[in-house]
């Protein structure tokens, strides 16, 4: 057994068969697909890895409407948020990837409804995201 202090307030306990990572294991949010961290706390900062429109119980990307997919990053974020003990409310900084920044429209009218303390924020149109989706968020969250 390990004693770690890690991303969390205390101090977490982790056996020989576990790693630091599984520390960031959530059970809505997907699970990273890559070697990365889902979610890393610097000082008091979270700085979360992006989030699709992918749905945990399928595995999939959701319809592939930008509006859907819009929501299910959103709802990912706050999942990945809240096992980490933080809101949307404590969201400082976003970004956001769009296949179409035609679809800004669409993207912010749900957006609003999730990010209501309007953190900073940059939007940039890309050839391609993973799984082809149609919009990548990631956020810096501050406890």
């Amino acid at each position: 057994m390990w004693l770690i202090f890690s991303n969390r307030k205390e101090a977490v306990e982790i056996s020989n068969n576990e790693t630091v990572n599984d520390l960031f294991k959530t059970h809505k949010a997907p699970k990273a697909i890559w070697p990365y961290s889902k979610a890393y706390f610097a000082w008091d900062f979270l700085f979360c890895s992006w989030q699709l429109g992918f749905d945990w119980d399928t595995m999939e990307i959701v319809e592939w409407w930008i509006e859907n997919q819009t929501k299910q990053a959103c709802r990912n974020i706050s999942y990945l948020l809240e096992e980490n003990w933080l809101s949307l409310k404590d969201v400082v900084k976003t970004t956001i990837f769009m296949k179409d920044l035609n679809d800004f429209e669409k993207v912010n009218n749900i957006y609003k409804n999730y990010f209501i303390l309007k953190p900073a924020r940059s939007t940039v149109e890309v050839s391609r995201l993973p799984k082809d989706a149609l919009i990548e968020i990631e956020v810096i969250a501050m406890r």
